[in-house]
Parts: structure tokens; sequence; C-alpha cells
């Protein structure tokens, strides 16, 4: 079950935990889980944030969550790179793929599509991967996203240092297919 939602049912909980609805409702009624009543209703709802917080902590494998296809956004001022690399994720693999060239279409794309994994080149402009790594780093829908920096300029001690920066990964440009789809599944596979 992708998560599309900023807010989950006991029963979608239950089917990403792999638990009885029952079960679900224990926690939040316990305080475990933290979310709130519908007004009016005996319905609990559990904020998505809330959720990988809560699996997080009780150890439950995440691969409920990322289950269905993933979702991947590539963002690179170049239109000719995020167009072919898009183009060949698309035909080559089962991923959702989406591309930006700009830090403001980034962030909205980051917003309507909520993507799974994140392709950036670090250079795309005098801060804005920075600002996309940040806004991805603060949303709390967006916990899980992973960030793969791309780059043609970095030495091999500066790609280290990136780790420290909030990236999941790194990319040394050019690169083919194969590598990408492999860093892909590396930081999809440290989600669960």
């Amino acid at each position: 079950m992708p998560l599309d939602k900023d807010v989950l049912t006991t029963g979608e909980v239950a089917k990403i935990c792999n638990v009885a609805p029952r079960t679900v409702s224990k926690w939040f009624d316990s305080g475990q889980l933290k979310g709130y009543r519908i007004p009016g209703s005996k319905d609990r709802r559990i904020p998505v944030a809330e959720l990988y917080r809560f699996m997080k902590e009780h150890h439950i494998p995440m691969d409920g969550i990322t289950s269905g296809s993933t979702r991947v956004l590539i963002v690179d001022g170049e239109q000719e790179i995020a167009d072919a690399l898009s183009r060949v994720l698309t035909e080559q693999t089962s991923y959702e793929v989406r591309a930006a060239t700009t830090g403001f279409q980034a962030g909205l794309e980051c917003e309507r599509f909520r993507p799974h994994v994140v392709l950036i080149d670090i250079h795309l402009g005098d801060s804005d991967a920075k600002m996309i790594t940040n806004l991805i780093r603060s949303s709390g829908a967006m916990q899980m996203t992973r960030i793969i920096a791309m780059s043609g300029k970095l030495t091999d001690g500066q790609a280290q240092g990136l780790r420290a920066a909030g990236y999941d990964g790194f990319l040394k440009k050019p690169f083919q297919v194969r590598q990408v789809v492999e860093s892909i599944e590396n930081v999809t596979s440290l989600a669960a």
C-alpha cells in the first residue's frame, strides 16, 4: 500500500503493520500510537508521520509501506539529463518516475508526488539542492523519502561527506542505469 495520504484509518494501519484492526485500536487507546478521533464518531485517524515513528520505535518492518511501485523524482538542472534518465527508468523498471529541473518545481513535485526516492544533482543551483534536502528532512510526511546526490564534480572524499549533509546515497556522473537502479534499491532497503 503506497502512502499517498497524510492520515490513515485503523484498517489501513492494520494492513501496513500486518495486524488486526483491533490491535491498532488498542495501540491508539493506550496512547502508544497517537492520532485523533473523528468528532461525533468512534473512528480513529493516524497521521502518517506518527505511524512512521511508531513503526521505527517498535521495529515493525516497513515493507507494508513501500509495496506498490517505487516513486522516483529526478531533479537535474539539465533538461536533457532529466528527460533521458526519466525515460530509461520508466522503460527499464517498474518505478513511477517524474522529473524536475528547478528547485521550485522539485518542491511542488515533492508535495504532490510524495516520492520514495529523490535523485538530485547537488549542483542544481546556488542553494536549491540544500533547500530541497532540508525541505524533505523537515517534512513529517516525507520521513521515509531517501535522497541520492548526483555529481560529476565531487572527489571521493567530498562524496563521503554527503551522508552528514542529509543524503542517503551518491552517484558519480556519468553513470549507467544499472548503477542508478542499484542505488535506488540500496536506499529503499534501508527504509525497512
